[in-house]
């Protein structure tokens, strides 16, 4: 079995998978799905490549941030910034398909909802 296919049965899951891509609309899309498959595997890829280029792009800035780093150019610190947003909501996303929300920063709590 994958390591996905034996997350889910460990944890019970057995409804949709939110899948790593909205509707044109930007609203969720879901797959009933028994984690085999052509949109399923196409889900996982999109979910690698999404936490690789997250990786990348920490890197990238962490470099960016370092003493004597080149200086860069508001264009190109604001693109930094763009990314920057969009990767933790990609890596968010792909925790919550997975059924393990990201835990709380410490000395936070977390309202789960009554």
């Amino acid at each position: 079995m994958r390591r996905r296919d034996l997350h889910d049965a460990a944890a019970g899951l057995t409804g949709p998978r939110l899948l790593p891509w909205t509707t044109p609309e930007g609203k969720p899309c879901y797959l009933s799905t028994d984690g085999r498959g052509y949109l399923a595997n196409l889900a996982d890829n999109i979910e690698s490549v999404q936490i690789g280029m997250g990786k990348e792009l920490l890197e990238y800035a962490r470099d960016t941030m370092a003493p004597g780093a080149k200086i860069l150019s508001a264009t190109e610190y604001r693109w930094l910034a763009c990314r920057l947003t969009e990767t933790p909501a990609d890596a968010l996303r792909v925790a919550d398909s997975r059924g393990q929300p990201l835990p709380a920063p410490e000395g936070e709590e977390v309202d789960r909802g009554a």
